[in-house]
């Protein structure tokens, strides 16, 4: 399993961590989405690495911005 980290901007509520597990979610192969807005924090795991592009799109998507942390 793989396991990559990101930093989220501009979520402040537990609407936003679902808005953004559901985007992160619909990308092929993801296998789990833990999103917190209190830190800011988004952990993707899946079985075989993601492209960082697609996840930082379905994070957009969202209405958010993210960097690879």
């Amino acid at each position: 399993m793989v396991s990559n980290e990101y930093q989220v901007t501009g979520m402040s509520c537990e609407h936003c961590e679902t808005s953004v597990r559901e985007e992160v979610g619909q990308i092929s192969g993801v296998q789990g989405v833990d999103v917190s807005a209190a830190t800011g924090r988004l952990v993707v795991t899946s079985a075989e690495p993601l492209d960082d592009a697609a996840v930082l799109a379905a994070v957009d998507e969202a209405g958010y911005s993210a960097v690879r942390a």
